[in-house]
């Protein structure tokens, strides 16, 4: 008979008598995995309902809103708001920062999201997946302002993201390693499937978008370059690339069975920073991938380090495991030297 699989609930019960994380986390928790799998049916369940579409509008970013984008944000923006210790919630979807409370106290959470990263994959029926990050307030707030939640990553309290593919996966650390669940249709429930995940020591893996090779900078393309050389060069081995210009894919397979990551800042994103966003994607995935022993950095620092300056600031992302990740690291600092 195969022994039951440990519930959602019953992991954070346990990580609430092991590590103490309160029953406001415990619950902020179990109100994004129900975001998650709300979203995850109205995805399986898009081309009835005819949501697969793009909207008339664009986000902050300047990016055409799928149907899908607005109804994942909605979906959040719902269920976040209703634990009493949520400040404020900062979304890829919305402009400014929406602040539930007047006073937010020491104490108080900042929930960053991004409700449907690879929202292009959607009508090729390739997987997507929803990214989400929790800052507990140092100190009691006197000004509400966008400025008051450019906090660094190293000071999240949890991360975690939902991968909607075959499965509905939910990946998530509150400090004490990272635990993947999955969704059991039918039941309601999401089941502890990953425990304890860990990046391996090596790999021969990498997923980047080789079409902007002419845009990288010398450290990329000499990664890159060698990597693909295989036996006969450097490296000495085969290398296999990956891309499915989806993060959340992207960093679960690498989770899963190792590898690295990259979209670096580059000639034709420079004057943004890079291409994805510092808050509510690369600093969730570096505390995931740092948590299951592996590394993220800009090329030049630790992503969990990096100062914000703006609540939609893009930045130079690469990690995953950690031997890859300071060989890259070295190359930025050959040149810079």
């Amino acid at each position: 008979m195969t022994e039951a699989r440990q519930t959602l609930r019953q992991f954070l019960l346990q990580e609430r008598k092991k590590n103490g994380i309160s029953q406001d986390m415990m619950l902020l928790i179990e109100d994004i995995a129900t975001s998650c799998r709300i979203i995850a049916h109205q995805i399986r369940n898009g081309p009835f309902l005819d949501i697969l579409g793009a909207t008339e509008t664009s986000n902050v970013q300047g990016e055409t809103q799928k149907q899908l984008d607005v109804i994942a944000n909605d979906v959040f923006l719902s269920h976040c708001s209703n634990c009493g210790r949520v400040a404020a919630l900062v979304s890829e979807e919305i402009d400014d920062v929406i602040w539930l409370k007047d006073a937010p106290e020491k104490g108080d959470y900042l929930v960053y999201f991004d409700p449907l990263d690879g929202s292009s994959n959607l009508n090729v029926n390739l997987s997507v997946g929803s990214i989400f990050s929790v800052v507990e307030l140092e100190e009691d707030l006197a000004t509400l302002s966008n400025d008051a939640v450019l906090i660094k990553g190293a000071k999240q309290v949890c991360a975690g993201y939902s991968l909607y593919g075959p499965s509905t996966s939910l990946v998530l650390s509150t400090g004490n390693g990272v635990n993947g669940f999955t969704h059991k249709i039918g039941s309601g429930e999401f089941l502890l499937t990953f425990a304890d995940m860990k990046l391996p020591e090596e790999t021969e893996e990498f997923a980047i978008n080789t079409s902007r090779y002419r845009h990288w900078t010398p450290p990329i393309r000499r990664y890159v370059d060698e990597c693909l050389d295989g036996e006969t060069g450097v490296r000495k081995k085969p290398f296999n690339m990956r891309w499915t210009a989806s993060m959340v894919a992207e960093v679960h397979r690498i989770l899963t069975r190792g590898g690295v990551f990259l979209y670096p800042k580059d000639a034709a994103n420079a004057h943004m920073g890079g291409k994805l966003r510092l808050l509510y994607e690369a600093n969730p995935m570096g505390f995931i991938v740092e948590q299951a022993g592996g590394c993220a950095t800009t090329g030049k620092e630790r992503i969990l380090d990096v100062q914000p300056t703006g609540h939609h600031q893009r930045v130079s992302v690469i990690l995953g495991c950690k031997s890859e990740v300071e060989l890259i690291e070295s190359y930025h600092k050959e040149e810079s030297t």
